[in-house]
């Protein structure tokens, strides 16, 4: 069988494109793990084309790819994902080594391309890259309706399109079959789910639909739009021990004027009521947000707002990044990005200097509780744990010793995917230390 490898760039939502196109491609192909550096006779890029650090990463990872390809290690060189479906015109003149280009929205073409037919029916099955951990990302949406000033995400991906809820189901449940004992909620916006299919918001719905599948103990949600958010979600959460108590959701930020230019539908006090709403309708939520700092319209005065917002709002997960100008968008056309790039660098340090002392704060509160975690990984004598309160990939960690007789001498590989409850004993401003109860 001819080999083929696959490079995946970007998102958790690139990661599930390239495994359901695995699926469908790999009765005629022996698939090369993305870490082994071997010549093979197809190789796959899934490229990310989202912000400027991003597309440089693509493009250094398709150069890279290309040289192999006239060193021999390569046979066929294929490039798919949002870079390609953001500039198709442009990347076949500046890298002819390419064989093909196949946008986001065109895995068929492509999977054509690799001399298979496409099987509508086994749309939901996946073969796993990181069989090993006992989480997968499940995309309940593709596209997004949004029309952010700032984000290229509806030029690329095109429109909100659901997947149908029997068929997440029937993902979930091969998921499950392979190990998984979590699922991550993922889309470009999952509260927007359901609309284009049933006429309203149904992800409480999904929800409930999921935790009915046997070996799924937890689900955690990402990517939530603050506008028109679906109350019933709250109560799902505050009621359903499969739904951890987390909520990922991306505010942006909080002046009103900049939330007007960002075009994101809400202004500061609905923020701030959501942000009550959450806490007071699930207790001891733990809230992840992102924010951007440096958005045109961003002066002093907006700026120790959000500065403000976040020492009060005490998040207990953070990130942020500096506003980066992206072609096509309503920002580029519409705005001047008139902010020094000093001056975006210097905000960016100041807020996330305050969310290291908020995190610290949270995390050192959590010191000498009992709590039920997930383990991950073992590696280099150490369980890598994680807590309802805690996502793979983006969060930090709970850290356990092994020792044999802690564990009635389990080995410890086989402790991946089982739950345990251990009592925290130490913590830092990300991760944590704890031992076995």
């Amino acid at each position: 069988m001819p080999t083929l490898q696959v490079i995946t760039l970007g998102c958790s939502k690139n990661t599930v494109d390239t495994e359901h196109l695995l699926f469908q491609v790999q009765h005629a192909y022996e698939i090369v793990p993305e870490a082994q550096q071997v010549p093979v006779d197809v190789l796959l890029i899934n490229t990310c084309g989202f912000i400027g650090d991003a597309k440089e990463q693509s493009i250094d990872v398709i150069l890279a790819a290309a040289q192999r390809k006239k060193a021999g290690e390569v046979g066929r060189l294929l490039v798919f994902g949002c870079l390609s479906q953001r500039y198709p015109e442009d990347l076949p003149a500046l890298i002819p080594e390419v064989d093909g280009w196949f946008g986001a929205r065109e895995l068929d073409p492509l999977v054509r391309a690799l001399g298979c037919t496409p099987d509508a029916s086994r749309a939901y099955s996946r073969v796993r890259t990181d069989g090993r951990h006992p989480y997968a990302f499940l995309k309940i949406s593709e596209g997004c309706n949004r029309r952010c000033s700032y984000c290229a995400i509806p030029y690329i991906r095109g429109a909100h399109r659901s997947v149908p809820m029997e068929q997440l189901v029937r993902e979930a449940e091969e998921l499950a079959a392979q190990g998984v004992r979590e699922l991550v909620i993922i889309a470009q916006d999952t509260t927007y789910y359901g609309l284009d299919l049933y006429g309203k918001r149904c992800l409480a719905q999904l929800l409930r639909r999921l935790s009915q599948v046997e070996g799924i103990e937890w689900m955690r949600i990402h990517y939530s739009y603050p506008a028109d958010f679906p109350e019933d979600v709250l109560e799902e959460m505050a009621v359903n021990p499969k739904v951890c108590r987390y909520m990922d959701i991306p505010l942006q930020h909080v002046s009103d004027k900049v939330l007007d230019k960002m075009h994101r539908g809400v202004d500061g006090a609905w923020t701030r009521e959501l942000i009550r709403r959450m806490r007071e309708r699930v207790p001891g939520v733990v809230l992840r947000t992102t924010l951007i700092v440096g958005h045109p319209g961003e002066g002093p005065a907006e700026f120790k707002e959000l500065m403000d917002f976040v020492a009060d709002a005490r998040f207990q997960r953070m990130g942020a990044f500096t506003y980066s100008e992206e072609e096509g968008t309503y920002g580029a056309e519409h705005f001047r990005d008139s902010i020094r790039e000093t001056t975006k660098k210097n905000r960016l340090n100041r807020l996330m200097e305050l969310q290291r002392g908020i995190s610290l704060a949270y995390n050192q509160s959590r010191i000498g509780s009992e709590v039920r975690v997930l383990v991950d990984d073992f590696s280099d004598g150490v369980l890598v744990c994680r807590s309802e309160f805690e996502s793979p990939e983006v969060d930090g960690e709970i850290l356990v010793k092994y020792s044999e007789a802690a564990f009635d001498g389990i080995e410890p590989n086989s402790l991946v995917g089982a739950f345990l409850t251990v009592r925290i004993t130490a913590a830092d401003e990300y991760d944590l230390t704890a031992e076995v109860v």
